[in-house]
């Protein structure tokens, strides 16, 4: 069996008085997809914010609960949120590019980190666009704007600066919402062969994207996780009714 990766126990988290999230257990294992779906609202973006303490930039925030990655309770004092965000790295639903170039965008990272080797910069630059199956189609526009890119190249190349860090664990947050569908195929299959190497959670509206791309499916209504389980069974044999209604599209 794969080692647990993620293990959150009894996580709550509240905006001043407005609780967003309520006793959330569950443990993800290596090497595997994580969907989190469920109507708009229900808390499953900032759950997944929860994961490398994206939170942390909003006011008035409150958590009760541990969340450990490996062991280790993110939430300690003595955490290093910058080596926890370089560790658990993040895609967002629009692609955010600096206005800078290609080759600029992913070895920013790295750059940060200490490196500029100009040598190990490409190799870094070639391996993540490979990664994100980008590669051929941005090798000759290296010092291009980034922004003059399609949209789900955009998007690709977030992934491709995301992977420059070298994390382990990769947070998606509706990655494809606002891509066409050849893009959003291509981005999928990039998720599939990424899950070789990383731990992936993403966040989807869309339950035929949670069907195809995740091993594990987490249904979440009203701050509360309903039900998390192999994605097969949530969508063919789900065991709460809550589910079920949602997964058949009788609400939400």
């Amino acid at each position: 069996m794969k080692e647990i990766k993620i293990a959150v126990d009894n996580l709550s988290l509240s905006y001043g008085k407005n609780r967003a999230l309520k006793d959330i257990t569950m443990n993800i294992r290596d090497k595997r997809v994580i969907a989190f779906i469920g109507p708009s609202g229900c808390g499953k973006s900032t759950f997944l914010r929860t994961l490398n303490r994206m939170n942390d930039l909003i006011d008035n925030v409150r958590i009760e609960g541990k969340v450990y990655i490996e062991d280790v309770d993110i939430y300690e004092p003595s955490i290093d949120v910058v080596n926890l965000r370089k560790k658990v790295g993040m895609v967002f639903q629009k692609s955010n590019l600096f206005p800078k170039s290609i080759f600029d965008n992913i070895a920013f990272g790295p750059k940060l980190n200490g490196i500029n080797d100009k040598n190990v910069l490409m190799e870094t630059v070639e391996r993540t666009c490979q990664q994100s199956a980008i590669w051929d189609e941005v090798k000759d526009r290296l010092h291009e704007p980034a922004l003059s890119l399609s949209g789900g190249q955009q998007q690709r190349l977030c992934i491709a600066r995301a992977l420059a860090v070298e994390p382990e664990i990769i947070l998606m947050d509706e990655p494809a919402s606002a891509l066409d569908p050849l893009s959003t195929a291509k981005v999928e299959e990039l998720i599939h062969e990424l899950k070789q190497n990383y731990t992936i959670v993403i966040v989807t509206h869309n339950m035929q994207q949670a069907a195809r791309v995740s091993d594990f499916t987490a249904f979440f209504y009203m701050g509360e996780l309903i039900e998390y389980d192999k994605t097969t069974k949530i969508f063919t044999n789900p065991a709460n009714k809550q589910t079920e209604d949602y997964v058949t599209g009788r609400f939400g």
